[in-house]
């Protein structure tokens, strides 16, 4: 059986994933995107022209079975899923008994009100976020975490499994979502502190090369720990792929969640305000680039201190 697929969104995350789904046989592709960007990279894709191909209008997704979004938020999900300034989208375009997969990290609450517009008009909305940044993209290894209704999961999981090798059915729609923003929140705060720890062993005159090898031998070992400091904090190339203001967005979302709750989360408010200051000095910087930040909150301190001693 042959799924004709659209896949909106051609960003870091997006343009890897489509390039793993354009190597399945039985997958119909059409891609969209407002930039021409991907476009020249598609074109070098053995199945470009055949298999896959470029949709110039949203009005080219009226006949995919399964549309695949890898959008920034949920401002921009809704915008293409509804419609706007007079535009249709896909909830206006797709046929019934169709299926949407926001792969984006969108806002749970969000998630759960387009979920309700979209069954009004017969159409399956599944939440499936992903984790592992572009390096696991690129190899179809990233671990998703999905959430809907089990009559959309069926069609929707075989398509999952050739983007990712670690796949969760967590729950309903929204769920899924939920659930990343809380991950990347617990991700964030182990690499804040290891950030902050590596500034005060820095000036301890420690060697940071032996620090993270402890860190990584001991308790205090952590994802961050594990596959950040020395590939990209320690030279300073702050490129793993993950931006700083995709971070400040979730923990938006993380602190959102903590807040409906009502749990008194300390930990989660720093993280969040921490981000939020780091977002607005470097906005395009990649999310490792809060030990940068780090590193110039300490110079300014002890700067201030020096000029009052």
């Amino acid at each position: 059986m042959t799924h004709k697929i659209g896949f909106i969104g051609l960003g870091a995350m997006g343009l890897p994933m489509l390039e793993n789904l354009a190597r399945q046989a039985n997958f119909d592709l059409r891609a969209f995107d407002t930039s021409d960007t991907p476009f020249a990279r598609l074109a070098e894709h053995p199945e470009w022209g055949k298999s896959l191909t470029r949709a110039d209008a949203m009005n080219d997704m009226a006949d995919r079975d399964i549309v695949i979004l890898m959008l920034p938020n949920s401002a921009i999900t809704n915008r293409v899923v509804l419609g706007s300034d007079g535009t249709k989208g896909l909830a206006d375009i797709l046929s019934d008994g169709s299926k949407i997969i926001d792969m984006g990290s969108s806002d749970p609450l969000e998630t759960r009100k387009l979920n309700t517009t979209l069954e009004a008009r017969g159409i399956y909305l599944v939440d499936a976020p992903v984790s592992g940044a572009v390096a696991r993209a690129a190899t179809g290894k990233l671990a998703i975490m999905f959430g809907g209704n089990d009559d959309a999961l069926g069609d929707v999981r075989p398509v999952l499994e050739t983007m990712g090798s670690d796949l969760f059915a967590v729950g309903l729609t929204g769920d899924a979502h939920a659930m990343k923003a809380l991950n990347n929140y617990v991700y964030a705060a182990g690499l804040l502190a290891m950030s902050e720890a590596l500034c005060i062993a820095e000036q301890q005159g420690l060697s940071l090369d032996h620090f993270v090898d402890v860190l990584n031998a001991s308790s205090g070992r952590n994802v961050a720990t594990d596959t950040k400091a020395k590939q990209f904090i320690l030279p300073e190339t702050y490129d793993a792929g993950f931006l700083m203001r995709l971070q400040a967005k979730d923990l938006r979302i993380a602190d959102m969640l903590g807040r409906d709750a009502g749990v008194p989360a300390t930990l989660l408010d720093l993280c969040t305000s921490r981000w939020k200051e780091a977002e607005a000095a470097q906005p395009d910087a990649d999310n490792t680039a809060i030990h940068k930040y780090i590193k110039t909150l300490a110079a300014e301190s002890r700067t201030k201190e020096e000029k009052s001693a």
